[in-house]
């Protein structure tokens, strides 16, 4: 839930998560309606699926054990270096170092180096000796990127109060490295088409052919190519953000009791369903036909 999230944002959704699966076996009967349902709202859908089907190998396939080592971790979905890593050493207790953003930064501040130009694990290799001289690798770990996030901030980091900046290049030099990382955004201009009847009722497909929400239910959606649709009706331009996309989207609708075969009706007010807020906003939109 952590990844890309704040840890703010994050708390409600991990104890009502936790409350209901209290074991791994619990977790992995689950199902993906289930477990999208408790997502809802933290975005990033990829990471609830991989969680459910990480769960299941590790009950069916390592007998609820996560497995230790970094090769055989990462053959779990979605377990990269980082999370890997991350595992290795707050679950077992192992020398190793979750890399992160975070992480990162208080390497190239210390070093007043450039973060492209740092190669970390080789740097971590050839300094186990010096970091890992603690029998506390787990909370090493954690605190390790805990300083990137309270002490070495992105932003104002505190310098003056760090217990690094005796040794800390970046605190003592005039010229310091710029660690400031430039999101590029991109625009973009939809067109969304919604079929509505008198039930408020709206029809979605998974005919969409949109990267950020693939597999999930929606209305049809195509990039604008800035004409007016005479066929359908417009109701609303409205901006969506969606990681670094920066949406601009044109709002269509018409009411129709036909609809395509590959459509179905959902109701605009009534959903036990797993909706992505991105849906959710169109369904407040055209809520206001009624």
């Amino acid at each position: 839930m952590l990844q890309q999230t704040q840890v703010k944002t994050v708390i409600p959704y991990f104890i009502n998560f936790t409350k209901k699966y209290k074991t791994l076996k619990a977790l992995s009967k689950s199902n993906d309606r289930e477990i999208l349902k408790m997502w809802e709202g933290l975005g990033y859908y990829r990471r609830a699926r991989n969680l459910l089907a990480c769960t299941k190998q590790i009950v069916n396939n390592y007998q609820s054990k996560l497995p230790k080592t970094l090769e055989e971790i990462k053959k779990l979905p979605g377990i990269g270096d980082y999370t890997g890593n991350a595992l290795l050493g707050l679950v077992y207790d192992m020398p190793t170092i979750a890399i992160d953003g975070n992480v990162k930064r208080v390497f190239s501040r210390y070093l007043n180096k450039e973060t492209s130009k740092i190669n970390f694990e080789k740097l971590i290799s050839s300094n186990k000796t010096k970091l890992f001289n603690t029998n506390r690798n787990a909370d090493f770990v954690e605190a390790f990127m805990e300083f990137g996030a309270l002490v070495c901030k992105p932003k104002d980091p505190n310098c003056i109060t760090c217990c690094l900046n005796n040794s800390c290049k970046y605190f003592k030099s005039n010229k310091k490295v710029d660690i400031s990382i430039k999101k590029m955004i991109k625009d973009k201009n939809y067109d969304i088409f919604c079929y509505i009847n008198k039930k408020k009722q709206i029809a979605l497909t998974k005919n969409n052919q949109i990267s950020f929400l693939k597999n999930f239910r929606l209305p049809v959606i195509k990039e604008s190519n800035g004409l007016f649709k005479k066929d359908w009706k417009f109701l609303t331009n409205y901006k969506n953000s969606i990681s670094n996309l920066k949406l601009n989207i044109n709002l269509y609708y018409k009411f129709s009791d036909k609809i395509p075969a590959s459509y179905n009706w959902y109701s605009l007010t009534r959903n036990k369903e797993f909706i992505p807020t991105f849906t959710k906003r169109i369904f407040r939109q055209v809520s206001n036909l009624f």
